[in-house]
């Protein structure tokens, strides 16, 4: 008997709270060294990819590390799996750019903002779904829209760090691929060779690492490498020039034109923002007409910024493709030139130069040229200071869609990681419990200025290999990164932004599954079908990869309902085997007298008239027919509709001289039956346990006087073959 039954209620609960609590009895010193040994080598892999899914979510880099010390600990502590490694990930950074973008310039203090709401969001959802036990939601994301979505992604993904490969920039389009031909374009003008270099270099070392026994951390490896090489060879070469260094006057005309068309779509914006406020104040006080000349205002204002933007967008781009020669005069001041135009009287200086534009106006008194490839630049040292997420109505029900979707992938991809791993160590996976630990990862998050995280299948493998035995692996990694926030982060100044793209191009490499698109089309045709479809959709959507989503699920929702609303209704005959099967898959004879129809699935109001068509297809093709047995061990439920379709059904048949009965009805059904007094109509000597009950006892009534010497419902009766296997 327990003698402290309150210790034991406090336990229960704390473990049900946090669940690494029960991994705590028997905790030793050899599992602390095996759980410290492993946090430390998945945060070898998390520091680096954290800062590249950071950019990929058009982010500053270090907003990766501020995703990655806080969630990985939180969503260990609080969720299910021992080995789940959270954090960053790239197709959540990619869903998270997309959501982000039409609402904010891309790396903004306001585009941060969003993105930490985002987080806040993403966790708040997920955390109420697991909070009442709703994991089951995420089935509507079926495995082939997941497989289709995935491979679209990281063939979007990759594709989308080609500019920085190259060492070119491009202003995105409204489509994907437009912006890929751009990237492409801009390439065959001009490559920055060393940027390109450096990628090559990552990659190689990262590839040949992974297949070499040694154990070193191939990501750590190629970042420290190729930082090095930055560092020691000057990689980043820039200067700040006033517009008078240009020393092409027609150049100079076009920076400013530039300029001018920048400043205007600033004030444009700035516009826009008062209207908007003016639009909301006016509709909570009422004043509609106040509204309806704002709306004017608006829709006036977004014309002339839409043809605003189309000329920055040309100037910038004329701008983007210059390439120019420096040189140094007597008097040792340092000239752009047109390349090839430089004057005989300067010192050359090496390299060719390059005017960085983003999508701003330019400073005049300070332009940034640079000849030399990206660097990651300055981390603030530190953690982030923590605050309650700023909550913008407007913005958070823009986000609202994009939330859902991010936190149910986001989900899937936790969730099935951990059940692959689970398989592994034979550990219990509880969903809803997962879906809490995720949620939490994220909530508590924003508040320290991360984006939305999930489980990363790379680093939880790591994790795994490493010999990770519960939660505490990930509250080290966390640690790791905290003194990375700390202590490391000048050393991260020179590293390459190309070679944060070489790590994310490899690790999308491994979301590639062909094998998915076949062994779904193998599964079923129209599974293939959907896969591919969301696939393609998904591509030619990009960069609004929701609407590529939408589509699979759109699809797979249109199967589902077609497949209930028509599921298989097979007639009966003995097999080989001695049992009843399907008789036209199985090539098997049918019975002249007694109809034995399986009806596969619960039946209610989107099938039950299919029930009656198929019951009534059967009357008419079988002249001789007595008896029909409707095998229900398939009907799992029933609805009003459905029993008020087998209650006509019953009228009809009977009506027509031909008896009807049923077997292996299951008890929810049954009470059906009961309650709208639809078993009195049947009878319940026409309810049989079994259907093989069922034929022996109206077997022999329904072949009295009849010529059908070998019943196929007895014994064996091939199609195919005039030999009969005579049975019981």
């Amino acid at each position: 008997m327990n003698r402290h039954p309150e210790s034991t209620d406090h336990r229960q609960r704390l473990s049900a709270m946090l669940p690494f609590f029960d991994g705590l009895s028997g905790y030793s010193v050899a599992d602390l060294k095996r759980d410290l040994s492993a946090g430390l080598t998945v945060a070898l892999v998390l520091v680096p990819q954290s800062m590249a899914y950071a950019q990929l979510a058009g982010l500053p880099a270090y907003y990766g590390l501020y995703a990655a010390f806080l969630p990985p600990a939180i969503a260990a502590l609080f969720g299910s799996s021992h080995q789940l490694a959270t954090g960053p990930v790239a197709v959540v950074s990619l869903m998270a750019a997309v959501a982000l973008q039409p609402l904010a310039t891309t790396g903004s203090s306001a585009y941060i903002g969003y993105a930490v709401l985002l987080a806040l969001m993403v966790g708040l959802f997920q955390f109420t779904l697991g909070l009442f036990r709703l994991g089951l939601v995420v089935n509507f994301l079926s495995h082939p829209v997941v497989n289709g979505f995935t491979n679209a992604a990281a063939i979007i993904i990759a594709t989308g760090q080609l500019a920085k490969l190259f060492g070119v920039t491009v202003d995105a389009s409204e489509h994907h691929y437009q912006t890929v031909i751009q990237v492409i374009r801009a390439a065959m003008h001009y490559i920055h060779w060393p940027t390109l270099m450096m990628a090559v270099f990552a990659f190689t070392v990262m590839v040949v690492l992974k297949k070499i026994p040694l154990r070193l951390p191939n990501v750590l490896v190629a970042v420290a490498a190729t930082t090095l090489i930055s560092w020691a060879t000057g990689f980043e070469q820039k200067v700040i020039l006033p517009l008078e260094a240009v020393v092409d006057h027609d150049i100079r005309s076009l920076i400013v034109h530039y300029n001018a068309e920048a400043m205007q779509l600033h004030h444009m914006a700035d516009q826009r923002t008062a209207i908007n406020a003016t639009i909301k104040e006016a509709k909570l006080a009422g004043h509609h007409l106040i509204v309806i000349n704002a709306q004017r205002d608006l829709s006036i204002l977004a014309h002339q910024m839409d043809l605003k933007t189309t000329v920055a967008a040309d100037y910038r781009h004329r701008i983007r493709r210059l390439l120019f020669d420096a040189g140094r005069t007597p008097a040792g001041d340092t000239r752009l030139y047109i390349r090839g135009s430089r004057l005989p009287d300067t010192v050359g200086i090496g390299g060719t130069w390059r005017l960085k534009v983003g999508n701003g106006p330019l400073a005049a008194s300070g332009l940034t040229f640079s000849c030399g490839g990206d660097v990651v630049g300055g981390i603030p040292g530190g953690l982030p200071a923590v605050s309650i997420p700023r909550i913008d109505s407007h913005a958070a029900i823009t986000l609202a869609p994009s939330a859902v979707i991010i936190a149910l992938l986001g989900f899937m991809e936790a969730i099935s990681i951990a059940k692959a791993m689970a398989a592994k160590t034979g550990q219990r996976i509880d969903p809803n419990q997962e879906l809490i630990g995720q949620g939490l990862a994220n909530m508590v998050g924003a508040t320290t200025q991360s984006y939305p995280v999930a489980g990363s299948f790379s680093r939880s493998a790591v994790n795994l290999q490493a010999g990770a035995g519960s939660g505490f692996s990930s509250v080290f990694a966390s640690l790791t990164v905290v003194a990375t926030l700390f202590f490391f982060t000048p050393l991260l100044y020179h590293l390459p932004q190309s070679v944060l793209a070489a790590i994310i191009m490899l690790a999308v490499a491994g979301l590639i599954n062909v094998r998915g698109f076949i062994q779904a089309w193998r599964a079923q045709w129209y599974d293939g079908a959907i896969s591919i479809i969301t696939f393609g959709g998904t591509l030619a959507f990009a960069p609004h990869l929701d609407r590529g989503i939408m589509v699979g699920v759109g699809l797979s929702l249109i199967v589902f309902l077609y497949r209930n609303m028509r599921p298989n209704v097979v007639d009966l005959s003995l097999g080989l085997d001695k049992a009843l099967h399907d008789a036209v898959t199985h090539g098997l004879r049918e019975c002249r007298y007694i109809d034995a129809v399986r009806f596969d699935g619960p039946l209610f109001y989107a099938n039950a008239s299919y029930l009656e068509d198929q019951i009534r297809l059967r009357r008419k093709n079988k002249t001789q027919l007595k008896h029909i047995i409707i095998a229900a061990e398939s009907i799992t439920d029933m609805d009003a509709s459905g029993q008020e379709a087998l209650s006509l059904i019953v009228d009809r048949v009977r009506s027509a001289g031909i008896d009807i009965s049923f077997s292996s009805v299951h008890e929810p059904v049954m009470q059906v039956l009961r309650r709208t007094h639809l078993l009195f109509k049947i009878g319940e000597d026409h309810i049989y346990p079994t259907m093989k009950q069922a034929i022996r006892a109206i077997h022999a009534k329904t072949h009295k006087g009849g010529s059908e010497r070998h019943c196929p419902l007895t014994s064996v009766r091939m199609l195919s073959s005039n030999s009969e296997a005579k049975g019981a």
